[in-house]
């Protein structure tokens, strides 16, 4: 087994990372040392870069996951804005909705006053004719907690879920259509219900097995929600104040949408670094230049490694108060005027990165600060591991040659002065 094998196998976990490589294929080169009969330290190193590349790798995939959403809402409220007639705009919200949720089916009810129930008013993905028919009595089902409270629910299993009022004919259409998990929040005209708000509607998003919403997917499907309930098919079609809404949720998803392009590019360009050998003094100078503000890079005892512009030197005692904070939050801290980032290799602290001079840091800056730390700690774990192994290598070519029966003084004095020459 060759001695560069943990270096060989790291490089090889950052290619693929770069090249988009599947989380299955992240593990080929951990199994492949272990396959090769890597000794127990480098295959303990191997196995901690391997479990960070993976972490990269999720980060990267729910990162471009809500790119994806974000732009299909974008698109989706772009043809909001040029249609006239209320069930094309509900057919259209409601199909957005099994989309960026990624749901089996989505569905609108809507309040029938004269009946006084509940009726399905657009479906998409349901199976079931039973399930499209049917019609609710108000305050029943998990559409009828949401309308009266005014505010959404979940649940991960609808059958079981003894928080709102069942009735043998709301349970046998979602048996029917076998529905299982179940999101719905209301199309709510006003701010809330105490401050004379109304309920008109409720949009669900539904899964035929269990699982558990995510506060982003419930904040998506509310956005969602928002646009349905906008007062009715004359809000849609005759007044500007609809159109003035829907333009304005345009700014807001391209502003989303250009922050999550903006922090793909840059872990790309961080990325590149590492591969391309870079040092921490060039990722030091690449965050900063994508931030606007000056970077450091510590060690673990808070002592500075480096840094890009010109900023004040802080305390190791400071830096090293605001990294152990920072390590129990997960993610960023604040300090004064500047952030700090502990840079974590699994439960190990490498050192931490500092944002200097910059008080000021929205959502989208924190998570590309953030996601710098993670290149960073590959950085230095690479680093450290390459460091390693040219010790050893040295300790045990040093060996050979002083145990050697057949040894040459004269030789081994050459030999060191060319070894010198070389270091220098």
């Amino acid at each position: 087994m060759s001695d560069h094998t943990a270096t060989d196998a790291m490089r090889r976990l950052l290619e693929l990372l770069a090249e988009g490589a599947t989380g299955d294929d992240l593990g080929c080169p951990l199994a492949d040392a272990r396959a090769a009969g890597t000794g127990p330290h480098e295959l303990a190193q191997i196995e901690e870069a391997a479990r960070l590349a993976l972490r990269v790798h999720r980060t990267l995939k729910q990162h471009r996951r809500r790119e994806a959403e974000l732009t299909a809402l974008f698109d989706t409220a772009g043809d909001l804005a040029a249609l006239r007639d209320l069930v094309a705009v509900l057919r259209s919200i409601v199909h957005c909705a099994r989309l960026l949720l990624g749901t089996d089916t989505a569905y609108l009810t809507l309040p029938d006053e004269r009946a006084g129930d509940t009726y399905m008013r657009v479906t998409d993905g349901s199976i079931s004719p039973l399930f499209q028919a049917l019609r609710v009595p108000m305050g029943k089902g998990l559409g009828g907690l949401v309308a009266q409270t005014a505010r959404p629910y979940a649940t991960p299993d609808y059958g079981t879920d003894e928080r709102f009022r069942h009735t043998a004919a709301i349970d046998a259409g979602v048996l029917d259509d076998g529905l299982v998990a179940i999101l719905g929040v209301p199309l709510l005209l006003g701010s809330r219900r105490t401050e004379g708000g109304k309920v008109i509607g409720v949009l669900f998003a539904a899964d035929r097995t269990s699982r558990a919403f995510s506060p982003d997917e419930v904040a998506l499907l509310c956005s969602l929600a928002a646009h349905a309930a906008i007062d009715t098919a004359r809000a849609l079609a005759h007044t500007q104040a609809a159109l003035a809404e829907l333009a304005e949720a345009n700014v807001v998803i391209r502003e989303h949408a250009a922050a999550m392009q903006r922090a793909e590019e840059a872990h790309d360009r961080l990325t590149d670094l590492v591969l391309g050998g870079g040092a921490t003094t060039d990722v030091a100078a690449a965050v900063a230049e994508l931030l606007g503000s000056a970077i450091a890079v510590h060690d673990a005892t808070g002592h500075r490694l480096a840094h890009s512009g010109d900023s004040p030197e802080l305390t190791p005692a400071a830096v090293t108060a605001a990294t152990a904070e920072s390590r129990t939050a997960a993610r960023a801290v604040r300090l004064d005027r500047h952030w700090v980032c502990a840079v974590l290799a699994g439960p190990e602290l490498l050192g931490s990165l500092v944002l200097l001079d910059h008080p000021d840091l929205d959502d989208p800056d924190r998570r590309l600060f953030e996601r710098a730390g993670v290149v960073t700690a590959l950085l230095l774990l690479l680093r450290r591991t390459v460091a390693e192994t040219e010790n050893r290598i040295r300790g045990e070519l040093l060996t050979d040659l002083l145990t050697a029966a057949d040894r040459d003084p004269a030789g081994l004095v050459d030999l060191r002065l060319a070894l010198l020459i070389a270091h220098q």
